[in-house]
């Protein structure tokens, strides 16, 4: 049986790369999530109008990656010190959040929070929110699999 996660973490294209790349992930999808605005666009969401992130969504099987492996990547992947920015993009839809399905995964996002704030492993504060999951509004096809429909596998950050 399948689980699912949802991660926003900046720009969708390289999150999804690098999830894409772990064993137990059985697909992916990049959309937009946590926002009030329905059935929302690329365009829409770009505006920073929505209240949406741009997030990927996982289905995984936890028999071969746990959602802490999981979250031990989203963690590796980007910047959660940076308020609504990632790199050069800037704006509330690069925000970094964790969008758990349920108290179990809320749990564990939380408890992965504070071992990473235990750690020091960043120099700053940790931004990254913590939120029920909300409507996931799939993006145009165009950004599925962005990179490796051009291919290459990631941005050059990971």
């Amino acid at each position: 049986m399948t689980e699912k996660a949802t991660f926003a973490a900046g720009c969708f294209w390289g999150i999804e790369a690098a999830f894409r790349r772990v064993d137990g992930v059985v697909s992916t999808a990049v959309g937009y999530s946590g926002g009030e605005f329905e059935s929302p666009t690329y365009e829409d969401v770009c505006s920073g109008q929505t209240g949406h992130a741009e997030a990927v969504q996982l289905e995984f099987d936890p028999a071969k990656v746990s959602y802490d492996q999981l979250l031990e990547l989203f963690w590796e992947i980007h910047d959660p010190t940076t308020l609504n920015r990632q790199g050069p993009d800037i704006g509330s839809q690069y925000r970094s959040a964790i969008f758990f399905h349920g108290p179990g995964q809320e749990a564990a996002a939380r408890a992965s929070k504070e071992r990473q704030v235990a750690a020091g492993r960043f120099g700053n504060p940790i931004v990254t929110e913590i939120i029920p999951a909300a409507t996931f509004w799939r993006a145009e096809d165009y950004h599925q699999q962005y990179f490796e429909k051009r291919g290459r596998t990631s941005h050059g950050l990971f």
